[in-house]
């Protein structure tokens, strides 16, 4: 049996504001509650728009929800004139946990490079926050077949220039891109695939003691419906970074308790 907490988050991409992040954060506690939840099981954090962070750890705060909170991307530098960034500290005086790094989407449409999510990774880590970075294949990569080479060398990219305690610290979403907001998802075999490859990876690079200690997630079309045969044969998977399906706080909450139920029967 895994030691590895189960893990699953919610990214909000560019959606619900600040009073739309309150109202979901109250219903998403509720219907945990209301579920009869264990929070001791399974941990639970969101990535809200910038905008929204402030109102989430205000109610997160007085209403001392167990549930973490973060943001979906960072800037390199501490401060200065960088029009339109935000630092790791800013987050980190929010109260944010997380930081996603390297999402397909920020790769795509703001060239992050390799040299980029590097220093994006010492960033999170310096601000005392752990990193979620994403790696993953698009269709091409899948259609040459080199899926798994592609991820894992995504992976490499950062971890050649960490060090195995940073690393330890990090935690690594498997998204292939081709499954982003498509409806299409990964086999489980095929996600166990992929885990299964990054670990070995980290084996290599660092040590087993390393590559047991790294959760990993799968992100791409995570629904209530698939949630619980992913958990169940892809068993080197940790949770799930969840897209669309988490901005409905019934469908999320209910990823959230089967991803839990799932993990607890291993």
């Amino acid at each position: 049996m895994s030691q590895r907490m189960p893990l699953v988050v919610g990214n909000w991409k560019m959606n619900l504001n600040h009073r739309e992040a309150t109202y979901f954060l109250q219903k998403l506690a509720w219907l945990l509650r209301d579920a009869h939840f264990d929070y001791k099981e399974c941990e639970i954090a969101i990535l809200p728009p910038f905008t929204s962070i402030r109102s989430v750890q205000v109610l997160v705060e007085a209403d001392r929800l167990n549930i973490n909170y973060g943001a979906q991307t960072v800037s390199v530098t501490a401060q200065g004139a960088f029009t339109g960034d935000v630092s790791a500290d800013m987050l980190s005086s929010l109260g944010c946990k997380y930081v996603l790094v390297g999402h397909s989407e920020r790769r795509r449409y703001y060239a992050d490079d390799d040299a980029n999510l590097v220093d994006q990774v010492r960033a999170v880590l310096t601000a005392g926050m752990t990193p979620i970075l994403c790696v993953g294949e698009g269709y091409e990569e899948r259609r040459e077949g080199i899926e798994l080479d592609y991820a894992v060398g995504q992976v490499d990219d950062i971890t050649r220039d960490i060090s195995e305690e940073d690393a330890q610290k990090m935690i690594i979403a498997y998204e292939p891109v081709w499954a982003i907001g498509t409806g299409l998802v990964a086999t489980p075999q095929s996600a166990e695939d992929a885990a299964q490859a990054i670990r070995t990876h980290l084996t290599r690079v660092y040590s087993k003691e390393t590559a047991n200690k790294v959760r990993i997630l799968y992100g791409g079309s995570v629904t209530a419906s698939n949630a619980t045969l992913l958990m169940n044969e892809a068993r080197n998977m940790d949770g799930f970074l969840v897209g669309g399906a988490s901005l409905e706080p019934e469908e999320f909450a209910t990823i959230i308790r089967l991803a839990s139920k799932a993990a607890k029967n291993r």
